[in-house]
């Protein structure tokens, strides 16, 4: 939450910290300020980079007991009481559609109302018999509308005609989209979400050879990271560790919805109608038209997105999925992990001087200290932890320049998730690769050097 911070509001680190500090200490102040100024009560807010708490009241008698809680004393025109009677009286009116939102704002000691129109929201305040005098109106283009989740399993249609499934949200940079399978549609193709609201568009389609695609979502759409179990209720995704043979596997789609099985073989080649698809995942779990590129899951952990197979879901039969890591990898995009986000970043790694973190799809890598490198001036031990989620298999490489290239002085790469490396060095330059050998997740590197 500190690195966000400092990226979203402009900050720097101990502004973040202390900011966070002094809110954690403010929301448990509020509740008895407000109930200690009673009627006089105008209002509480946050300001300045360090979220100072600042208490407003209508009695300047008041200034003294909030100046000794360490807040900020603000008075005011217009208690919160009042200005809540003016907010509910225009609940009670309908808005024009130019009106957009409006609120208390204690800040401003009044009710603002967001519009594009003020002619038209000063005619509506007027028929609702409000106070004006109480109401802001501030210009605004917003116009708040609906999101809508993207969810493994999910129906959606392409403007060629066709229904299938969502596979997974990922995202590539700050686009947000899911993955499906390939044979769903073409690069260009359109989308309408299952509740036949525009949605997006593929961006990345392989179709034969591979069975997956990409599409690219509009700003109607969130990512939770999250697939639609149906029976089994809204699933959490958290990783792509890949499951081996014999290992239960489920898949969600829009026709059969919910069903389990286990996984037969890996790398299997499919010779469709169509043509031939290489390296699908073969399982025993059943599938019917309109259930192509929804989610196999197991457990947590992504697996792919259904490709084909035969028989169906009343006598049983075979299907096969594209795995998900391949068009990670190939697309350059990173899962989207259950919470909105990237999976949060592992804490495994304390006591180290600098910590670092990020995410990787399976195969990618990073460098790390933030994509650049160190100088140690003086002799001594570089000594590194690798935290990353469980089921998979992260590497670290210590890397140093030697005036022409980078050499890897020492690794850490055993089939696990956590590394930790430890090298007697000389001066010079230092760089950390981390490599996602194979799964997907969000990382922790802490770091000691001389």
């Amino acid at each position: 939450m500190i690195d966000a911070l400092q990226r979203d509001l402009g900050i720097t680190k101990e502004q973040a910290i202390n900011r966070l500090a002094n809110e954690t200490r403010g929301n448990a102040a509020a509740p008895g300020l407000r109930k200690k100024l009673g009627d006089d009560y105008a209002g509480i807010w946050y300001e300045g980079a360090e979220s100072a708490l600042v208490v407003a009241s209508v009695d300047p008698a008041d200034t003294a007991a909030i100046n000794r809680a360490g807040a900020r004393a603000r008075i005011v025109a217009r208690s919160f009481a009042q200005l809540t009677t003016v907010k509910e009286g225009l609940d009670k009116t309908a808005p024009p559609a130019s009106v957009h939102s409006w609120a208390i704002s204690p800040q401003d000691n009044s009710v603002v109302v967001r519009t594009s129109d003020e002619a038209a929201a000063t005619a509506w305040l007027t028929s609702s018999g409000v106070d004006a005098a109480a109401v802001k109106l501030e210009q605004s283009a917003e116009r708040p509308r609906l999101f809508y989740e993207i969810r493994g399993g999910d129906a959606y249609y392409t403007s060629e005609g066709y229904r299938c499934s969502v596979g997974f949200a990922a995202r590539r940079g700050t686009q947000l989209g899911f993955t499906s399978a390939g044979h769903c549609g073409g690069v260009g193709v359109t989308t309408t979400g299952y509740n036949r609201v525009a949605q997006g568009t593929f961006q990345i389609s392989s179709f034969p050879g591979n069975d997956y695609s990409w599409i690219a979502t509009n700003s109607n759409w969130t990512a939770p990271g999250v697939v639609n179990g149906y029976s089994a209720g809204i699933l959490p995704v958290r990783g792509s560790a890949v499951t081996q043979p014999q290992g239960s596997v489920c898949r969600s789609g829009s026709t059969t919805q919910w069903h389990c099985g286990t996984v037969t073989a890996l790398n299997s080649t499919v010779n469709y109608q169509e043509g031939t698809v290489y390296g699908l995942t073969r399982t025993t779990v059943c599938a019917e038209g309109g259930d192509s590129g929804g989610a196999f899951i197991s457990g947590d952990q992504a697996q792919g997105m259904t490709s084909g197979g035969s028989g169906n879901c009343s006598s049983g039969g075979v299907t096969y999925f594209q795995p998900v890591n391949e068009i990670l990898s190939a697309g350059s995009l990173t899962l989207i992990t259950s919470g909105g986000g990237s999976e949060p970043p592992p804490t495994g790694c304390d006591g180290f001087e600098e910590t670092y973190s990020g995410s990787l799809s399976s195969n990618q890598s990073t460098y790390e200290p933030d994509g650049s490198y160190y100088l140690s001036s003086t002799s001594g031990t570089h000594s590194a932890c690798l935290d990353a989620p469980d089921g998979t298999d992260f590497d670290v490489y210590l890397q140093k320049w030697n005036g022409s290239s980078w050499t890897v002085v020492a690794r850490g790469d055993s089939p696990n998730s956590d590394e930790t490396i430890s090298y007697s060095g000389t001066s010079g330059y230092y760089r950390y690769r981390v490599h996602a050998y194979s799964g997907s997740g969000s990382y922790t590197l802490g770091l000691n050097h001389p």
